[in-house]
């Protein structure tokens, strides 16, 4: 039995039809452009191997947790809702209100800045491993390879006339996206109306809110199309993140690259055959088969690229049935790739990215810790600056504002500081879990303890259920002299 295999016998991989394969064909064409740029379809080949497994656990992982974290309750209370009817947020066991919105900021800013910090150091490993778009996209093209068959499957029935069978696979597709779709939507809309009383109400068709009613169609049509049909797309045209990523990129950033070095001359030969004047890459197109966005990484580093390692498992499981060391497309920085230096240097940006990243994480935990359970303001009666009552007294009017950020009632007792014998008409005030009440106060002071016109005082409110819990502001009572 001869030991000069070909190619075409060496693996299934490689054993795709060239006539059938136009993507293929453009791609062998020395004039090759991406199937991005000629608007080619892009018919994505599976692939399993090391970083596949890699994303196919983290982004299963994400999922499980978008569609379940809105099941889930803690003491009865929701584990994830935005209520906005209530105006207030439960998030893993805490209750967040308006007022709380400082928190909103800092967790958006340690976001932005953990990006940027990851990107600097490994390039867009956020777009192939965790990027929602990336998610359901693969899970769009899973369901497609369900009912459509392979790459070579899914062409020729593109490329076939309308019949029974290819009607009632392009159905059985849809059908699934739409499916996952409206599951999709009604997750994300779980997120802001209890999923439980939603649930129902569409089911008993009682659901009456226009406004959830647009948002449910809004997302399920969203998704269907940004996935189904959008895909790379959205990527390449719609997404910033694509645009400004080369601002966080340098030479030590790590990237999916081709080494160039060691993969020219390209060309096709058998597992056994030796020329020393070809690199290793057979061009074998595997790399452009299985790009969920149909660009060449041999071409160099590409802003289309999402770093999701694709090609790497594709080059990788070539290489080995070829007998050649793997890595011919690796995750390597452009040192490594132009000098074959390892050494990992870290960038000025990286190191301001992660410094600020810090101090955010500290400056939220702090805020998070120290977070007050109540709230109070006093609003000072403009109608009228101060009275004089019956017995002698000089009257001021407040309106009190407490919020209460307890998930029970509480009964809040009033005391005031900074004048001696004050009367107050009211000293203790009822307000229910996560209410925001007011309450008019009548403060008044003995004439004979009035030394200026203006005087500082501190009002302060304390939980008679806890009296750890208390809550100051300050304001001015108001006096004559004469």
């Amino acid at each position: 039995m001869s030991t000069n295999i070909p190619l075409i016998n060496v693996t299934e991989a490689i054993a795709d039809s060239q006539s059938v394969l136009k993507i293929d064909q453009l791609a062998k064409q020395k004039s090759h452009k991406s199937s991005y740029v000629t608007g080619t379809k892009i018919y994505v080949r599976q692939m399993t191997g090391f970083f596949q497994s890699i994303r196919k656990f983290s982004l299963s992982f994400l999922l499980l947790m978008y569609f379940s974290f809105t099941w889930i309750k803690i003491d009865g209370t929701p584990l994830i809702l935005f209520d906005l009817v209530a105006q207030k947020f439960h998030l893993f066991g805490l209750v967040l209100w308006p007022q709380d919105l400082t928190l909103l900021a800092f967790a958006l800013i340690i976001s932005a800045f953990g990006l940027f910090f990851i990107t600097s150091l490994f390039g867009r490993v956020w777009c192939g491993y965790s990027c929602p778009q990336t998610a359901w996209s693969f899970m769009f093209i899973w369901l497609e390879e369900f009912f459509e068959g392979s790459r070579q499957q899914r062409i020729k029935l593109d490329e076939s006339s309308v019949n029974l069978n290819k009607a009632a696979k392009k159905t059985a597709k849809h059908v699934s996206w739409l499916i996952v779709s409206v599951a999709t939507a009604v997750t994300f809309v779980g997120y802001f109306y209890p999923i439980r009383e939603l649930m129902t109400a569409i089911f008993t068709f009682s659901l009456e809110s226009g406004v959830t009613w647009f948002w449910l169609i809004f997302f399920t049509t969203a998704t269907y199309l940004n996935a189904g049909w959008l895909r790379e797309k959205v990527c390449i045209y719609m997404c910033p993140y694509a645009r400004f990523q080369s601002v966080m990129f340098n030479e030590n950033t790590m990237v999916v690259g081709y080494d160039e070095k060691r993969g020219e001359s390209r060309g096709s030969r058998s597992r056994n055959e030796k020329n020393s004047s070809l690199g290793d890459c057979i061009d074998c197109q595997m790399c452009v088969q299985v790009c969920p966005v149909g660009i060449d990484i041999r071409d160099g580093l590409q802003y289309e690229c999402i770093g999701c390692a694709l090609c790497i498992d594709a080059c990788d499981s070539i290489m080995t049935k070829m007998n050649y060391q793997k890595g011919l497309i690796r995750y390597a920085s452009e040192i490594e790739f132009k000098q074959g230096e390892t050494t990992k240097k870290l960038d000025v940006r990286a190191i301001a990215y992660g410094l600020i990243l810090l101090v955010s994480i500290g400056m939220f935990t702090n805020i998070m810790v120290t977070r007050p359970q109540a709230e109070l303001s006093v609003l000072r009666d403009r109608g009228a600056l101060y009275n004089l009552n019956g017995i002698g007294q000089v009257e001021n009017y407040f309106t009190l504002k407490i919020v209460n950020k307890r998930e029970i009632e509480d009964v809040f007792t009033l005391n005031i500081e900074g004048i001696n014998s004050i009367d107050l008409a009211e000293a203790s005030f009822t307000v229910g879990p996560g209410e925001v009440k007011m309450f008019p106060v009548t403060v008044a002071v003995d004439q004979g303890q009035i030394k200026k016109s203006a005087n500082l005082i501190l009002f302060i409110v304390q939980s008679q259920s806890s009296g750890e819990i208390n809550a100051k502001a300050e304001s001015k009572f108001l006096a004559s002299l004469n």
